[in-house]
């Protein structure tokens, strides 16, 4: 593109050979009727199946307006795809959203508004006031909550959803944040297998610790019935990645460099 878009939207994907070209013409169909410019950006982290492939597809069939790029990464976890999207993000605004469009793509106009409006940086939530979570299992619920209040309690961040997967920057606070993330940055681990972390909390703990403006949005959320979330293996390690941020923290790891 000659000017830069207003908003880079990027789709992390692992296996998601059944769902992704569908999401991706969701995505381009409503982004390419709105007032603004936009990107969509796909990082595939490392797929063993015919994601890749099916993104290929979408691109050379695609006919619409709005750029769109695939970016293949090893598998590495999640948080180093939306790393590695949300620092090739061109737009002023760059949000990550999950393949299953959990989040529909037209609460985009939501996180877009909050950040036109001062916002350094606009989390959804699950909770609260004007927020809406449909067919999620009450044990998956209780278990959200109980890792919330770990957060709270261990790391000072009082948000009432730092999970949910739908979260925007201003482009160069992305830049910053992203660049000094170190639970899954630049130097993350290959993985053998599916890996659900806390990268959330470190970005969003970094975002705080900076002084950035966080808004939360209220958003509506479908749970996804072909998650690949297991809910103790990955509670475990989500709670022992808090605890290294704790850490680092307390070891000065976070500070700016003068």
């Amino acid at each position: 593109m000659s000017a830069r878009p207003l908003l880079s939207v990027v789709i992390p994907t692992w296996n998601e050979e059944k769902r992704i070209q569908a999401t991706l013409a969701t995505v381009t169909t409503y982004l390419s009727r709105q007032e603004y410019s936009a990107e969509v950006i796909v990082v595939d982290d490392g797929s063993s199946d015919g994601t890749v492939a099916a993104v290929r597809s979408f691109i050379e069939q695609y006919s619409g307006p709005l750029p769109v790029r695939l970016i293949e990464n090893e598998h590495r976890g999640k948080g180093y795809a939306v790393r590695t999207g949300m620092l090739a993000g061109e737009g002023t605004y760059v949000l990550f959203t999950d393949a299953d469009l959990s989040t529909p793509i037209s609460e985009v106009g939501k996180m877009v508004g909050a950040l036109q409006a001062g916002a350094d940086v606009a989390i959804g939530t699950r909770q609260g006031i004007g927020a809406e979570r449909r067919g999620e299992p009450f044990y998956r619920h209780l278990l959200g909550r109980i890792f919330n209040l770990l957060v709270r309690l261990i790391l000072g961040l009082n948000f009432q959803d730092t999970q949910a997967g739908f979260k925007g920057f201003r482009r160069e606070v992305a830049q910053d944040i992203f660049n000094h993330v170190r639970l899954y940055g630049a130097n993350a681990r290959v993985l053998k297998h599916s890996a659900v972390t806390g990268f959330d909390v470190e970005v969003l703990y970094l975002a705080w610790h900076r002084g950035y403006r966080i808004d939360e949005i209220p958003i509506h959320w479908q749970y996804g019935t072909e998650s690949k979330v297991r809910p103790l293996v990955d509670s475990l390690r989500m709670l022992w990645d808090v605890l290294r941020v704790r850490r680092m923290a307390d070891q000065g790891l976070y500070e700016r460099k003068r």
